[in-house]
């Protein structure tokens, strides 16, 4: 069901909460999905509706992961858009889905800082290593064609 690899390959999935943005500011449980690109958030109740409702933050559009607070029961993280949005979770502490979340915004930072450089350096060399490769068969390859 999930795909293995490229930027489709659901890493993570599962249930986190989202503060809403209304005046009582109520905590809302969100079917969450996690890419090498994005995190998708699916709103609570019928799976019929939920992908019809979905909202995907896009890793461009991500600043930073930040704010993360620790109580007996929860983690509370903020995610910083490059608009400057602040969005508020919390997740059981034993998921620790703000480290998840950081490291897949990471990784997305590497890959494209990477793909500037390389435009910069030489324009004719591909942005990206072939989908189908490994992380570490990923590297490699860049390590050889940068030589």
């Amino acid at each position: 069901m999930k795909p293995t690899q490229g930027a489709g390959a659901v890493l993570r999935e599962g249930e986190l909460e989202k503060r809403s943005d209304s005046l009582f500011q109520l905590w809302k449980k969100k079917l969450v999905v996690l890419t090498a690109e994005s995190l998708s958030l699916f709103p609570d109740g019928p799976p019929g509706k939920r992908a019809a409702r979905a909202k995907e933050l896009r890793f461009g559009s991500i600043l930073k992961v930040d704010c993360v607070e620790r109580t007996g029961k929860y983690i509370y993280f903020t995610i910083v858009t490059t608009e400057r949005k602040e969005i508020d979770f919390r997740c059981p502490a034993t998921s620790r889905w703000n480290a998840s979340i950081t490291m897949a915004l990471i990784d997305f930072q590497n890959r494209r800082a990477i793909q500037t450089f390389r435009a910069h350096r030489d324009p004719a060399l591909p942005l990206d290593p072939p989908p189908n490769l490994s992380l570490d068969q990923k590297q490699d390859q860049a390590s050889w064609t940068e030589v």
